[in-house]
């Protein structure tokens, strides 16, 4: 093992690390059209001897995934990354929800500023990706310089519509919220165990899931000239009370669902009425969505009654629908990947791992977990830059905390390619 780990760590460089960061970065892959950045993945892969291809889904949407045989006497492992976007990139789609305008760092476009990196997505999602293909790469380049036969295979899987979102104009509605994962699976792309690589410098066993919600505030249409002759009641301005009202029951809900490593946050992300273009009306509906995360062993139909109820005390007429749902997951905190992932952790890191409270974030290890994959969730922290915000955060790697992060993937996959079932 120590052999090969050395060919690995060897071959995993600060200029490997940044020029990969750099370009797919510089690939737009907002969720639904990761088809071009796939297809470059699975170039990258074939370039070190990686058998690979790209798993379309549609015309746009693509995984891209590769594997490094083995005798297939021991277990397989899979690591993990999403490759799409949150926001675009385009003025278009983004401006002016993102702010006034497009900063270079909501740009597809990679730029190096000494250890970082930065760009649309360049830490959340792309720097984790990039740390799972130079790590694989390495790993494969490894096993063919040192003639060492693994016992399980390593799958390399870059899963499209890993962000919570739904589908960016037409087509079709599915091209988020996991859609890729759940492809992968269904493609036959099984492994025993996989490890995703996610933002957060700590080992994860579980997740929060999350709850879409609808909420119509109902109301009466009517005329500007009429307000005064004509019944009236305007659902924007019963909207504004449960907005209000439900911000300040967001606010508490975590502390009545909290779990050791779970504070499950809620926002209201959005909110639609009337017609922009004839404002001498009023609508008969204004409507509210909502993201409210649940933490491991809540149901979300137990998450909608307790929002049901709520609204019930606002003198409006509401209503309230689940529109999304992703369950919340756990792997056992004993399993192989979890306690090989935390031991790969602390090697690298030369500390002990301490796992980090208050966790709010979901991601497609959801998806791996309740397909049947023991799944360890590993990533980098969000860079150390003054005034930095959540796009910043997202849009920021470092390159020092790339190598850590692929030091652990590499400490993983060696282990697993040394062990025998």
């Amino acid at each position: 093992m120590t052999d090969l780990l050395a060919e690995v760590l060897r071959r995993i460089t600060p200029e490997r690390l940044r020029e990969a960061a750099v370009a797919v970065t510089s690939i737009p892959s907002p969720t639904g059209r990761e088809a071009p950045l796939a297809a470059w993945l699975a170039g990258q892969m074939r370039t070190s001897g990686i058998e690979a291809g790209v798993q379309s889904i549609d015309a746009d949407q693509a995984n891209a995934v590769g594997r490094v045989p083995s005798s297939r006497t021991g277990r397989d492992l899979m690591l993990y990354a999403p490759i799409d976007t949150l926001t675009t990139g385009d003025e278009r789609e983004d401006v002016p929800w993102v702010g006034p305008s497009l900063r270079p760092d909501m740009r597809a476009e990679g730029v190096v500023h000494g250890d970082l990196v930065q760009g649309l997505g360049a830490g959340n999602p792309k720097g984790h990706a990039a740390c799972v293909l130079v790590t694989g790469q390495a790993y494969a380049e490894a096993v063919a310089a040192t003639g060492i036969v693994p016992h399980g295979d390593l799958v390399l899987a870059f899963g499209a519509g890993g962000m919570p979102t739904n589908a960016i104009g037409g087509g079709r509605a599915n091209t988020g919220h996991g859609v890729g994962a759940s492809f992968l699976l269904e493609r036959g792309w099984y492994t025993d165990h996989a490890i995703i690589a996610k933002p957060g410098d700590f080992v994860a066993h579980d997740e929060v899931g999350l709850c879409w919600f609808e909420i119509t505030i109902k109301g009466i249409h009517t005329y500007a000239g009429s307000r005064h002759r004509l019944p009236y009641r305007n659902p924007i301005v019963a909207a504004a009370e449960v907005a209000t009202r439900l911000e300040s029951w967001l606010a508490a809900y975590p502390d009545r669902h909290r779990t050791a490593s779970a504070a499950p946050q809620g926002i209201i992300g959005a909110v639609a009425g009337g017609w922009e273009r004839m404002l001498a009306v009023t609508p008969a509906v204004c409507r509210l969505r909502v993201d409210i995360r649940l933490a491991p062993g809540r149901q979300a139909l137990d998450v909608r009654r307790e929002l049901a109820s709520f609204l019930s005390t606002i003198d409006a007429d509401v209503d309230c629908e689940l529109v999304n749902h992703i369950p919340a997951s756990v792997t056992d905190p004993d399993s192989w990947v979890i306690t090989e992932t935390i031991r790969a952790w602390e090697a690298a890191a030369g500390r002990p791992h301490q796992p980090v409270p208050d966790n709010s974030g979901a991601t497609d290890a959801n998806i791996l977990r309740a397909r049947g994959i023991p799944t360890a969730r590993v990533g980098m922290p969000k860079a150390a830059l003054p005034g930095i915000d959540f796009a910043l955060g997202m849009n920021t790697v470092e390159i020092t905390a790339m190598r850590r992060l692929c030091e652990v993937l590499a400490r993983v996959a060696v282990a697993n390619s040394q062990e025998e079932r």
